[in-house]
């Protein structure tokens, strides 16, 4: 991996660099962020999107506005109006909570507010992709086990949504067990789903492992048990904006019924995440984590690039029929066969959690 494929970077003005994911795969555009309403507004508009790549955002947000507030002498609740406006971006993603937590604690402790906002933020980027490396390093045995089992014949991995480098900075939680295998020889090919209503999959996964050079298939959401159905899937890996003291595991739409499909024919599911995306605070995922409602046009409209080279928004429906648009839904602990984290694997469950994460014991 190398520093020209990382999703968020840094100028010499110290202002920020995204990729903006909504132009994906068609364009690669660049967008700048220079205040902390840009952070705000390139995560609740998707341009960037992916738990701990919203967290590194979030984070230098948090910079941006330490700097603004420096440079124009501004009055100190301007920096807690920041803190308010970044936690309210996302609702489900709890790497934005940690982070924000993360920078609060380091501006506490801070003589000098700006050096000490800008090195918490690039920690929280490095270690980020020193984790999904790790995930990597974990989940590889996975995929090897079943090459080895199949004699070499391709092993064939299912996803859902985008948990690559494009949700992270390097590497990816998903992809990085991939990637991994990949560079060791092993022939893999991936299902990936499109993911209505936005399509990440299909902008993002299916971009990203084009440009890794990772066979790949794309698929229609509903695709996924039929191909499961008839031994055409070896493994199933999601990633997760949020989960539980319990292991129970929010993830982008669909998740769930990817899950019910896995366990009806055996098939292993794992979830590959960082642990800064436990919620040690909450045990039911279904009672206590919250489903972020998105804009109905998301779902009434797909974005695509027409014949003449056009980007642009295509109805779909009647345009006066409403929709519903849920952001996630809740994979109960027990569909999930194992949680990949940079520690290694463990059971979906409190004790598994905790034999690789005892900090976190009550």
């Amino acid at each position: 991996m190398s520093r020209n494929f990382r999703t968020i970077w840094t100028t010499p003005e110290r202002d920020i660099e995204v990729i903006d994911q909504r132009q994906l795969p068609h364009e690669y555009v660049v967008v700048k962020l220079q205040t902390y309403q840009d952070a705000d507004l390139a995560i609740r508009s998707m341009t960037v999107r992916g738990a701990p790549l919203i967290g590194a955002t979030a984070a230098y947000g948090i910079f941006l506005a330490v700097r603004e507030l420096i440079t124009k002498g501004l009055d100190a609740r301007f920096l807690d109006e920041a803190f308010t406006v970044l936690r309210a971006s996302r609702p489900t993603a709890v790497n934005l909570f940690w982070a924000l937590d993360r920078m609060q604690k380091a501006l506490d402790e801070a003589a000098d507010f700006l050096e000490a906002a800008w090195n918490e933020a690039q920690k929280i980027v490095e270690e980020d992709i020193e984790t999904c490396r790790m995930i990597g390093v974990h989940g590889l045995p996975l995929i090897e086990r079943i090459s080895e089992k199949k004699k070499g014949e391709t092993v064939h991995i299912l996803t859902h949504c985008n948990a690559g480098m494009l949700g992270c900075i390097e590497w990816g939680t998903i992809t990085s067990p991939i990637y991994q295998a990949v560079q060791k020889g092993i022939d893999v090919h991936v299902w990936v789903d499109e993911t209505r209503p936005r399509n990440q999959g299909a902008n993002l996964t299916a971009y990203e492992l084009t440009k890794h050079g990772v066979k790949h298939t794309l698929i229609v959401d509903n695709t996924g048990g039929h191909l499961m159905q008839h031994s055409m899937v070896d493994l199933v890996i999601v990633g997760t904006d949020r989960t539980t003291r319990q292991g129970d595991v929010a993830n982008k739409i669909g998740t769930y019924l990817k899950a019910l499909a896995a366990k009806d024919n055996q098939i292993p599911f794992y979830v590959a995440l960082p642990s800064t995306t436990l919620d040690m605070r909450i045990n039911d995922g279904l009672k206590e984590i919250p489903i972020e409602e998105r804009d109905q046009n998301e779902v009434k409209y797909v974005i695509g690039k027409s014949a003449s080279g056009k980007i642009e928004p295509v109805l779909i429906c009647p345009e006066t029929t409403p929709a519903a648009n849920y952001g996630f839904d809740v994979t109960p602990a027990r569909l999930v066969t194992g949680l990949i984290t940079e520690r290694g694997i463990c059971a979906a469950s409190e004790d598994g959690i905790l034999s690789l994460f005892p900090e976190y014991k009550i």
